[in-house]
């Protein structure tokens, strides 16, 4: 799909992404890097917290989210320029073998008052599990530029 500038979209339209498999290894690499506690970088210290076994960091279910929608339908002009996001919530966590995707609904669609050559668009994007189940919510607010005069 090429890419889509602000005039292309409008509320209600649904982008979807590839699909990715993370595994206890990853999850622990990742851990140790950016988020080193015990329940994503020890199986067995895992069991006895509130995830009753090893998890991904948000963090990491975050930076999974944005290399699906990157790879993914959802191709904004100029690329994913994020300005900032109304929520985030975690309603459950990424285990070693859950195959992860990423649907992206656009809510609104509005130019800018102050720069006539872009506009903001609002995306909830939902990552899901092989289960159907979400495991990360956020709605985005980005910078879609319009498009150019005499572009098609």
């Amino acid at each position: 799909m090429d890419q889509q500038y602000l005039e292309d979209f409008v509320a209600g339209q649904v982008y979807n992404s590839g699909r990715l498999q993370i595994d206890a290894a990853q999850i622990k690499s990742f851990a140790r890097q950016f988020d080193p506690q015990p329940f994503h970088l020890d199986e067995e210290a895992a069991k006895s917290s509130v995830f009753r076994g090893l998890a991904a960091s948000g963090w990491h279910t975050a930076a999974l989210t944005m290399r699906l929608l990157a790879d993914g339908e959802f191709r904004p002009a100029g690329g994913i320029i994020g300005v900032g996001f109304d929520e985030l919530s975690w309603p459950r966590p990424v285990r070693p073998g859950d195959e992860l995707r990423v649907t992206s609904e656009v809510l609104e669609v509005r130019p800018s008052k102050s720069r006539p050559d872009r506009g903001l668009i609002r995306v909830r994007n939902t990552t899901l599990n092989q289960n159907n189940e979400a495991v990360q919510i956020f709605t985005g607010n980005l910078i879609v530029p319009r498009r150019p005069a005499g572009g098609n």
